[in-house]
């Protein structure tokens, strides 16, 4: 049994890019478009909310209401990125396009395929987190230098929510499956994870369910670096991202061989 699962981990460390590659090539001939659809949301939560409820909220943590929300924005422009990249893109290339169908017939395993997909998704969210930080940097609400620090802990976001989503393609039968993962997961982790509010706001309940959220994790490392405030338990924001990221890769890799290696 543990042979079965080992051939569908990735062969080596460099299979992944080629897949990485061919998603690149066939996203360039939509970049624009596919870069605008990342940003919309995210931007019409930084210029509704910050703009809006800004003016009666005024000051939080210190900082004006739009300069906390832009910081969360960032995380949460990597999260739904590389989630709907996931979920809905890579699904399509697995059951719809038959892709996948056609690379396992090369050295390629479906490990190599998952890791190439992630890193893909981690690429989108990257994309995705910087065009919202250049904005928030053009209207003076983080500083240019901050943008480059924390476009890692960016990357590490789109990867560990990259890797949840790809639990949730290997499990749905079809896409209407996924809707009760963007209303049930991704939606509630937006208002729980500090990204639209203090967590201290929240009853004490929610306040200790955050603690295991990805997304607050993320924002606990995004938000000091993009404000400059002092960052406190770096090490463990970043292992709780890692672990979101390495733990569930192994899981829908053996999800994914049950399902197209029966």
């Amino acid at each position: 049994m543990w042979k079965l699962y080992a051939a569908a981990l990735p062969a080596n460390g460099w299979n992944w890019i080629a897949v990485w590659r061919r998603n690149y090539l066939a996203w360039k001939k939509v970049a624009l478009a596919s870069i605008l659809g990342n940003l919309a949301d995210p931007l019409i939560y930084l210029f509704g909310l910050g703009a809006g409820l800004g003016v009666m909220v005024g000051r939080v943590d210190g900082v004006s209401y739009i300069a906390f929300l832009s910081a969360g924005m960032v995380a949460t422009s990597a999260m739904t990125a590389s989630t709907f990249e996931t979920i809905y893109a890579t699904f399509a290339r697995m059951r719809a396009q038959r892709t996948w169908e056609a690379i396992l017939h090369t050295q390629v395993t479906i490990g190599d395929i998952v890791l190439g997909e992630l890193a893909w998704a981690a690429t989108k969210a990257s994309l995705a987190g910087t065009g919202i930080g250049i904005v928030a940097a053009m209207l003076g609400y983080a500083e240019w230098p901050s943008l480059l620090y924390a476009l890692p802990v960016v990357a590490l976001t789109g990867l560990a929510f990259a890797s949840l989503a790809m639990i949730v393609t290997a499990l749905a039968p079809s896409y209407e499956y996924f809707i009760f993962y963007q209303t049930l997961v991704i939606t509630p982790m937006l208002f729980l994870s500090g990204a639209v509010f203090p967590v201290d706001q929240l009853p004490g309940a929610f306040q200790h369910a955050t603690r295991f959220l990805p997304l607050a994790h993320s924002i606990d490392v995004i938000r000091p670096i993009m404000l400059g405030n002092p960052l406190v338990n770096v090490g463990l924001h970043i292992s709780a991202l890692c672990f979101y990221a390495v733990v569930p890769f192994f899981l829908s890799t053996a999800l994914l061989r049950r399902r197209l290696m029966p």
